[in-house]
């Protein structure tokens, strides 16, 4: 049986490790892959927020394509690489949003222009020009002068719960080292070594 929390606290290792590395320009960034209800896939980058026994927290528009997908399908994939260090993380679960104060509590720290943006944007959708756009900015702008700006009731968090976290280190000749960490079917952690 192996130890959810021990994988768990070697991704917050790696995580540190390529946040420590200059040449990582985001350490953060990871690929979300999701399906939608017909079981066609997409995948994107988005930026982890927040990592923890709970999961792995991203923050987008609900009505986004990626939104629309976990609506149909509550399942993701992420994708961590961090090619100067040689190493990639892979996770796979279930995905469910945050809470709404958790949702709040994150907004109220994002730049305001990236609040206001959230509320501007029709993420996703066909975009009839930039200028368009520019005005809809100035009209949420104008809106919320001299005030805070709430969150969108459309804008939210997810959380990626794991069933699956693989960690896969470069080694010469791709006789890579992959370790992958997955729970069972009676739902205990188990840990085995993978092929390269």
């Amino acid at each position: 049986m192996a130890d959810y929390s021990a994988a768990i606290a070697r991704f917050i290792e790696w995580l540190d490790a390529a946040k420590a590395d200059p040449a990582v320009l985001e350490p953060t960034a990871m690929t979300l892959a999701t399906v939608d209800a017909e079981g066609k896939p997409g995948a994107r980058t988005v930026l982890l927020k927040q990592v923890d026994e709970q999961g792995f927290v991203f923050y987008t528009n609900s009505r986004s394509r990626k939104g629309q997908h976990l609506a149909a399908n509550a399942r993701a994939a992420l994708t961590f690489f961090w090619a100067s260090l040689g190493r990639q993380v892979l996770i796979e679960g279930s995905v469910a949003p945050v809470t709404d104060s958790e949702a709040d509590a994150y907004f109220a720290s994002r730049p305001r222009i990236s609040q206001i943006g959230a509320w501007a944007s029709q993420q996703s959708e066909p975009l009839e020009s930039r200028e368009v756009f520019e005005s809809r900015l100035a009209d949420i702008e104008h809106r919320y002068e001299g005030t805070d700006v709430p969150r969108p009731p459309h804008w939210t968090g997810y959380r990626v719960t794991p069933e699956m976290i693989e960690f896969w280190e470069a080694r010469d000749g791709r006789l890579h080292h992959r370790e992958r960490y997955f729970r069972g079917a009676e739902g205990h952690w188990q840990w085995t070594l993978l092929n390269p």
